[in-house]
């Protein structure tokens, strides 16, 4: 009998270890990937750690998008958090790296992949929404998480039912990092707060029309399965 709903989700992020799984990326076959793959694995890092390493660099940006709106510096609070965002990402990376081309992987591989994203996408965009310093920015903020782990429980549903993650945007994980990351930036150097409001709005946006076309997606092929 096959599972559905959260069980099947749950069921799916722990089976699905193959290729299917892993979001589609140019930069992992660059030579820069493959130097850090190579020092990770001369220090002995392990794909978990370096998941638990990518809530450490999340946790920072975000801090440093709620310290934006306490110090007189703001714009250095808003390079830290880019960085912070992007050193998110290189773990997210990584961890898979080490994983599969360090061949590291290992029975609890796929939990630290999925959570510590979730975590991640917290720790990121709730802060982005309380550095706007409006109920309006605050409310988006928690908007864009709920809608990011939105979009990764569709994408886990879709591939409990037809075996294959959809990774299509146009706000999947790396796009949002994108756009937080311009925003960052944009607030370290021009300092204009509406600037703030249109990048959360722009996630949010987005973010709805991914889960959307993941929708859609998946429930072609179920059709497309039954005929």
């Amino acid at each position: 009998m096959r599972l559905t709903g959260v069980p099947a989700v749950l069921a799916s992020l722990l089976m699905n270890g193959d290729s299917a799984a892993r979001r589609p990326l140019k930069s992992r076959t660059t030579a820069w990937a493959g130097y850090f793959t190579r020092v990770m694995l001369r220090m002995g890092l392990k794909p978990n750690t370096v998941s638990l390493l990518g809530i450490l660099c999340a946790a920072v940006g975000g801090g440093a998008m709620l310290l934006t709106t306490r110090s007189e510096h703001a714009w250095l609070f808003w390079l830290i958090a880019a960085a912070g965002v992007q050193l998110r990402l290189f773990c997210n990376m990584m961890d898979g790296l080490l994983a599969v081309e360090g061949g590291l992987r290992s029975p609890t591989g796929d939990l630290y992949n999925e959570i510590p994203d979730r975590i991640d996408d917290a720790l990121i965009l709730v802060p982005l929404g309380y550095a706007g310093g409006t109920p309006w920015t605050i409310a988006l903020g928690w908007a864009a998480m709920g809608g990011a782990v939105l979009t990764a429980y569709v994408r886990a549903l879709g591939a409990s039912l037809t075996g294959k993650h959809d990774f299509c945007g146009p706000m999947a994980k790396p796009h949002r990092m994108f756009i937080v990351t311009l925003g960052c930036l944009g607030m370290a150097m021009t300092g204009w707060t509406p600037l703030l409001v249109w990048t959360i709005a722009i996630l949010n946006a987005g973010i709805v029309i991914t889960v959307w076309r993941r929708t859609r997606h998946l429930a072609s092929v179920l059709h497309q399965k039954q005929s």
